[in-house]
């Protein structure tokens, strides 16, 4: 069984090491050239890993490069996983491995299609989310699924948090698919696509604090959008602040750790109390 991944960054290399840990290996890896997204958040290089096991690795601008698909195709390439990679990839790479393309998405498929996957969780108020693997195909995460992890949601989980959960849940799938993938033990289920919900992207402004609002819905925006995404946000005076963590005030309570001025945040429902925030001057 010959297996193949395509990736540039932390996450998709730690499935890659992860590979190896369970005794499967890598017949060939993609990733992109050296001086492509050199500012995208957990970038890293294929190098060191591809030579110390001896895995043949190619740099591109595209998967979808004819190059790409052409070394898929002569390394014979079973199984290719695509793991942390923002270009979609076209009918000429879905087609070339013998049995298909293997890629992961951050939610409990059918459930959450689509984009911002750890924010709308959150902003949901879900009890659970997860981690699928599923075999792609021409649609947006519509594929068959072949392995799922849970990963439980309560009221005080924030996007940092979850984030770190859902990378975890992605190395323990690969542990788990390679033995069953090399045994031949891998099924497969179709989506049932009567349940399914597409989530929209997710653009900075949406990260702006409604003051008219509900604090507890201004509570739940700042967990939901804190690091590593841009943060929730409010104007005061010429200055942009952003709320990195915050929790809903009780009767009495006041918060001295920071500027006294920002301490408190009042709500037509109640207060919040700014734990780290950050005051950008945009003028």
């Amino acid at each position: 069984m010959k297996f193949g991944f395509v990736t540039c960054v932390q996450l998709g290399l730690s499935c890659m090491e992860a590979i190896y840990e369970v005794g499967g290996k890598l017949a060939l890896a993609v990733t992109l050239l050296d001086d492509k997204a050199v500012g995208k958040s957990g970038r890293v290089y294929l190098d060191e890993f591809c030579a110390k096991h001896d895995i043949p690795l190619l740099k591109s601008a595209h998967v979808n490069d004819p190059e790409v698909v052409s070394a898929i195709a002569s390394a014979e390439i079973d199984w290719l996983f695509i793991i942390g990679w923002s270009q979609i990839a076209g009918p000429a790479v879905l087609g070339a491995p013998r049995l298909g393309v293997l890629g992961m998405h951050p939610t409990l498929l059918p459930v959450g299609r689509g984009r911002a996957s750890i924010p709308w969780a959150i902003l949901k108020g879900l009890q659970k989310t997860g981690v699928t693997l599923f075999k792609m195909d021409h649609g947006v995460d519509t594929g068959p699924i072949a392995l799922q992890i849970e990963i439980p949601i309560d009221s005080a989980t924030d996007a940092t948090a979850l984030y770190k959960e859902v990378n975890l849940a992605h190395v323990k799938i690969i542990r788990e698919v390679i033995p069953r993938i090399i045994s031949g033990g891998l099924t497969l289920r179709a989506q049932n696509d009567e349940e399914a919900t597409v989530w929209p992207g997710r653009k900075p402004a949406d990260g702006e604090i409604d003051l008219s609002g509900s604090v507890h819905d201004a509570q739940r925006l700042i967990r939901a959008v804190t690091r590593p995404y841009p943060g929730a946000y409010f104007y005061k005076d010429l200055s942009k602040v952003v709320v990195w963590s915050a929790m809903v005030a009780n009767c009495g309570e006041s918060n001295t750790s920071v500027d006294s001025k920002l301490s408190r945040l009042e709500f037509r429902d109640g207060a919040l109390l700014l734990q780290d925030y950050q005051i950008i001057n945009e003028h």
